[in-house]
């Protein structure tokens, strides 16, 4: 064999090579439904009680507090949460309930103290601001959502700030959702989403949620920094999570409209 044979060879075998170190990494590599929803069930727990301080930043600069209580669960097969706000004074005693439903909207209601009584939150207010801040009523109820309500796609694999991460493109399959894509950052060692870029039905980019800190709590790594920030209105709204407990037990009680009413169990 001449010396270009041999060449030709040796680059034909390269090309094979390569090829099928390809095709061992597809094969080998999660779908994107499968990378969204081990993000999602990432952290096993029947119950979660947050007490967290959220920072809303102006476009001029200035910040407002709220202090917030939170409890979820998961008993019983279906996932409810309660947001109570306990500071400042113009928003304690508000609250808000969300209840998942399968195969339909969820079930949300809200009790404004200034009102003195109970309204539910129509689907068709999802998108609007809830309390103020950048995250709207769809956007607190999203740690919940069934994975198989949007349609994934694996774009690609990349760093993100240094960690490597699976970019998955996930679109609604409901034509009434407020965003028409979703596109996350999934850190690949710990299945966390370091960052969600929600684009409206414009198709433009409007909002960005990031994971700006984690910690091992109770053994398991649990966000608590997040910022949620609005593009064109350049403002944004940080989580800081400040007490923590998973499988505390809660009372049933406590995810009922009767609860918005009184704020007791």
């Amino acid at each position: 064999m001449n010396g270009r044979k041999r060449a030709l060879a040796a680059i034909a075998a390269a090309a094979f090579a390569a090829a099928a170190q390809l095709a061992i990494a597809q094969a080998s590599a999660p779908s994107a439904d499968e990378i969204v929803r081990s993000s999602r069930d990432r952290i096993e727990s029947k119950t979660v009680s947050t007490r967290s301080r959220m920072v809303i930043a102006a476009k001029d600069g200035g910040e407002t507090e709220r202090l917030v209580d939170q409890y979820s669960s998961d008993e019983g097969g279906q996932s409810k949460a309660v947001v109570v706000f306990q500071k400042p004074q113009s928003v304690a005693g508000t609250r808000f309930l969300t209840i998942a439903n399968e195969g339909r909207e969820d079930d949300r209601w809200i009790y404004l103290p200034a009102l003195g009584k109970v309204r539910r939150i129509a689907a068709s207010e999802g998108s609007s601001s809830f309390m103020g801040t950048d995250l709207s009523y769809d956007d607190v109820s999203s740690s919940d959502r069934p994975v198989d309500k949007d349609s994934h796609k694996l774009l690609r694999e990349e760093k993100l700030e240094g960690k490597e991460a699976w970019v998955v493109e996930s679109t609604p399959k409901e034509s009434g959702y407020q965003y028409s894509k979703m596109i996350s950052w999934i850190e690949k060692s710990t299945r966390i989403a370091l960052k969600i870029e929600l684009y409206d039905r414009k198709g433009e980019l409007v909002k960005i949620l990031e994971i700006l800190k984690y910690e091992d709590k109770q053994g398991r790594l649990t966000p608590v920094l997040t910022r949620m920030s609005t593009v064109k209105a350049k403002t944004s709204t940080t989580i800081n999570v400040e007490i923590i407990k998973y499988d505390d037990p809660i009372p049933s009680s406590v995810f009922t409209t009767k609860f918005l009413e009184t704020g007791r169990p």
